[in-house]
């Protein structure tokens, strides 16, 4: 269920966002900032092939994701860079928490679409949805970055 201040939850790319973000022509490495939000149960409603014979947490169900996923990961290209225990914001509102941050890094746009594609990974993918309640997914880029200077593209 969503927080009293958020209208919506989000498990999935829609196709709008999903063509802003080829058309942002990343180029180099991209880094997938994922903030998560794990079910008290996992709802494996969608995928019943792959629900656990007796009912698991939806970090248990993250779990598997993870360990289905990784093999299809590294193939394409990515790697996990940092997995980390979320919380409440220190700013942001205070309502808010995640309960699981990562960073993925792709070599590219064109490997994380073919990642995102691999049929061996999208098999296993049900178990990202049963374990989530709901999601965050930044695309980033590397910016040139020194003591002396620091540079966005944006200014």
């Amino acid at each position: 269920m969503p927080n009293s201040d958020q209208s919506a939850c989000y498990l999935e790319p829609t196709q709008e966002s999903g063509r802003a973000f080829v058309q942002r022509q990343l180029t180099g490495n991209v880094v997938m900032l994922n903030l998560l939000r794990f079910r008290e149960t996992a709802d494996y409603s969608a995928t019943p092939a792959l629900a656990p014979e007796k009912a698991i947490g939806g970090a248990a169900a993250f779990q598997k994701y993870i360990q289905h996923t990784l093999p299809f990961l590294r193939e394409t290209g990515g790697d996990v860079l940092f997995l980390g225990s979320g919380g409440n914001f220190l700013i942001g509102p205070p309502t808010e928490r995640w309960d699981l941050v990562m960073l993925v890094r792709q070599q590219s746009v064109e490997s994380f679409l073919a990642f995102a594609t691999h049929e061996g990974y999208l098999a296993g993918i049900g178990h990202r949805t049963a374990a989530l309640e709901d999601s965050r997914l930044l695309p980033l880029s590397e910016l040139p970055f020194s003591n002396e200077t620091f540079w966005y593209r944006g200014m």
